[in-house]
């Protein structure tokens, strides 16, 4: 089988040499490890296999516009600022953040991303690092960067002797919804609210509305609810198979006999205004079941190939950690490749990356399967 090796602005601009790199996935980590690498003077290409962003409940802890100007390199304007307003102190949702990156990264000549692009393998020898897409394109640089989450297909070439995440033992079942779709429940919260049930927890957070805007009327109420009782669920929907996560829940895999049960055990459990949110989204048929993967790397690179985010090391959710760790990834690795050179001293170079975040990066892993284990083991 023959590929078409597709060019780089490096091969476009023979003369122009730099550093170039491949970043595989572009997601949170991705687009803040492309961003890094090219205010480190790589050029470099973004390779997705999506396309548009789903508008999910997820939200992120630990995120304020200090942090974003410093990955992106420009200040906010008054536009962005409005919509990264928060709520609740520190926390944004996920693709608030994510279209500002994404914005950035457009707008960055020295990166070119390409959508809609699906990564089969990726190799190396002693002068390069490539990747070739499921519809044979070649895509070459000086080093490839996985980004491409906990699935990653980066890592069965990096670590290949433990090449998956495992299953943490439970679901959490995200939703968002309006607040105007909610009948008035009193108080609006003010603050993340982390509430357990007899075998469940739930976390709540208030966010602003879609463009932005905290006036009364116009925000939105963001939940994850930990459920540990509903294995068996995932793996006969082929979320989970053995133990590893294939793939989150969409309300199409979800039965309406398992609706019904959410919408009982939530008008028991919790309290308003969050009832009230989860009953709302289940109406709607608007929830999504993320069964938990963990990842305890023992290493980030091989040879002039580097792991990043959720590709580096996979923590529960419930550590808070993983833009904060994603970010340090990002700016690290863009430092080591910087620092090295076409050649054997590309690879010597980002071992100094795995040096600096792979302690790290283990404890906090860790450090949240504590808990896991803990909150899984309730239900067994």
């Amino acid at each position: 089988m023959t590929t078409q090796l597709h060019d780089t602005p490096a091969a476009r601009n023979p003369d122009q040499r730099r550093t170039t790199a491949i970043v595989v996935g572009a997601s949170l980590a991705g687009l803040m490890t492309g961003l890094a690498l090219s205010r480190a003077g790589v050029d470099v290409t973004i390779l997705e296999r999506s396309g548009a962003v789903p508008r999910t409940g997820a939200a992120l802890g630990g995120v304020d516009e200090s942090l974003l100007e410093r990955i992106t390199g420009r200040k906010l304007s008054k536009t962005d600022s409005t919509a990264l307003r928060s709520v609740a102190s520190g926390v944004q949702t996920w693709s608030a953040v994510h279209a500002r990156l994404r914005t950035a990264v457009a707008a960055d000549p020295h990166i070119t991303l390409h959508p809609h692009t699906s990564v089969h393998s990726v190799s190396q020898d002693a002068d390069s690092a490539w990747v070739i897409t499921w519809d044979n394109m070649t895509f070459r640089g000086d080093v490839v960067i996985g980004a491409d989450g906990h699935r990653s297909v980066v890592r069965n070439s990096v670590s290949p002797e433990k090449p998956d995440a495992t299953f943490a033992g439970y679901v959490i079942w995200l939703g968002l919804t309006d607040e105007a779709a909610l009948a008035s429940s009193g108080r609006w919260p003010r603050d993340v609210a982390f509430l357990s049930g007899i075998d469940d927890y739930l976390l709540g957070y208030p966010l602003p509305g879609h463009d932005g805007s905290l006036a009364p009327g116009s925000r939105q109420l963001g939940w994850a609810w930990y459920d540990s009782s509903r294995n068996d669920l995932l793996r006969e929907k082929g979320s989970v198979v053995r133990n590893v996560v294939h793939h989150s829940l969409t309300s199409a895999d979800i039965p309406e006999a398992t609706f019904r049960e959410l919408a009982d055990t939530a008008n028991a459990l919790w309290p308003s205004p969050w009832r009230e949110a989860i009953l709302d989204c289940i109406e709607r048929r608007a929830v999504i079941g993320t069964p938990i993967a963990e990842y305890v790397p023992d290493k980030l690179v091989n040879g002039r190939l580097a792991l990043v985010g959720d590709a580096a090391h996979v923590p529960t959710p419930m550590t808070g950690s993983g833009f904060s760790a994603s970010l340090h990834d990002a700016e690290a690795v863009a430092a080591s490749v910087a620092a090295g050179v076409r050649g054997p001293a590309m690879a010597q170079a980002l071992r100094g990356y795995e040096r600096q975040r792979l302690n790290s990066v283990r404890s906090m892993v860790q450090s949240g399967q504590q808990f896991s284990r803990s909150f899984a083991g309730r239900a067994a």
